[in-house]
């Protein structure tokens, strides 16, 4: 695992420990409908209060662009965290400032508060010194827990831990050990599941995978994309014509490293994308000039069930499909259910992430039946490209400068 100090090195009863979460849950009418990330985070949190911390929890919640929105504010999240924890949770009115001190000042050993959100001040997302050194007065310790924000340089992700003794939470350790297996340790022969709409948008990730794995699956409508290239007429289907040239490119490049590069060869289309449109199968030579692929095929998913048998590990990042509307969500959810059933028999070690890939994953009910999910997008994928995310470098330099506060 990358060079970062973990709760084994922290030594934390009495002490004000900052630490750094993703609460940016969804919520509607100012109530919670998914408190998966909540839950998450109870484990660093839990482990923190044990210890006799004191803890603090620091997160932003949408996007106000640096003014205080009672729509976007923490408040509702306050209650939510008091049952997962199953402990009083008290609620500062500001994350900086008097309000926040008084929370914190009041906090005894073992218990905790939520702050509000950071972004209601310009100079979280500014990583601006005066305000990240007005979050550190609060505390004596920092833990980043948020993987998913840490391919941000916000004061809350690198400001924090340059000021004070940093640690990684036991969410992001495991996020980065999960992907850091499947990326670089893994059991071979390894497979990357790669789906969503656009080549453009995973133009690096698929360049990094060709180079790290043995098989590469592409699905939805980016792997339209790549038939264009091999001269395919698609009818009324996504497709990137100016990435076609790129798709040549990563296809040379796919075989030069010997990573077997899979597409399609049937597809569903229909010649408009809603709730059981009428659709027929096809192969993907054949679809009609006002037809759209909508979904692979049934020879498609076969094929990929076939080779994801004979692979010991895998990596999944997008849907193979519209899985948002039926009855184009079929093979997202045949191959999410074979993946699963793999996965239990212990014949593969499967790491899935991002926001489309979590929702797919549910639909097909096996979302706790994969190795290791994670809810991060922006920072997942930046870290399957190969990036150096900001939040994970700075915990780096912490461990450089030592365990200031350890066992």
């Amino acid at each position: 695992m990358a060079p970062f100090l973990t709760l084994d090195r922290l030594a934390p009863k009495g002490r004000r420990v900052l630490v750094r979460v993703d609460f940016n849950v969804p919520m509607q009418d100012g109530e919670i409908t998914d408190a998966t990330r909540i839950e998450r985070a109870a484990a660093t949190l839990l482990e923190l209060c044990r210890g006799g911390a004191r803890v603090v929890v620091l997160s932003h919640f949408g996007r106000p662009k640096g003014r205080r929105q009672p729509a976007m504010s923490l408040r509702p999240v306050a209650p939510v965290l008091e049952a997962v924890l199953a402990r009083p949770v008290a609620f500062g009115e500001d994350c900086v400032g008097p309000a926040a001190r008084t929370v914190v000042e009041g906090l005894g050993d073992g218990e905790v508060a939520l702050l509000e959100n950071l972004r209601f001040h310009p100079g979280e997302e500014r990583n601006d010194p005066d305000f990240a050194a007005a979050l550190a007065e609060l505390g004596e310790v920092y833990v980043n827990d948020a993987f998913s924000c840490s391919h941000r340089a916000h004061a809350s992700i690198t400001g924090l831990a340059d000021r004070l003794p940093a640690y990684a939470g036991r969410l992001l350790e495991a996020e980065v050990r999960a992907l850091e297996r499947v990326l670089g340790g893994a059991r071979r022969p390894t497979a990357a599941l790669v789906g969503g709409a656009k080549v453009s948008t995973k133009l690096a990730v698929l360049d990094h995978l060709t180079a790290r794995v043995d098989v590469l699956v592409l699905g939805g409508g980016m792997a339209n994309t790549f038939l264009a290239a091999q001269g395919l007429n698609l009818g009324r289907s996504l497709v990137e014509r100016e990435m076609v040239a790129t798709a040549r490119e990563i296809l040379a490049g796919a075989a030069e490293r010997g990573c077997q590069l899979m597409l399609p060869v049937d597809a569903v289309v229909a010649e408009e994308l809603r709730p059981h449109a009428p659709t027929r199968t096809v192969a993907v030579a054949e679809v009609g000039e006002r037809e759209m692929v909508l979904d692979l095929g049934p020879e498609s998913v076969r094929r990929i069930q076939s080779r994801l048998g004979e692979v010991r590990t895998l990596l999944w990042n997008g849907p193979l499909g519209a899985f948002e509307v039926p009855p184009f969500e079929r093979a997202t959810v045949e191959v999410a259910r074979t993946v699963a059933e793999l996965t239990r028999k212990g014949r593969l070690e499967s790491v899935a992430g991002g926001g489309d890939t979590v929702a797919a994953l549910a639909k097909a009910a096996v979302l706790d039946q994969f190795g290791y999910v994670s809810t991060a997008g922006g920072a997942f994928l930046e870290f399957i490209e190969g990036k150096t995310l900001p939040g994970l470098a700075a915990l780096a330099r912490a461990a450089e400068r030592g365990p200031r506060d350890s066992r």
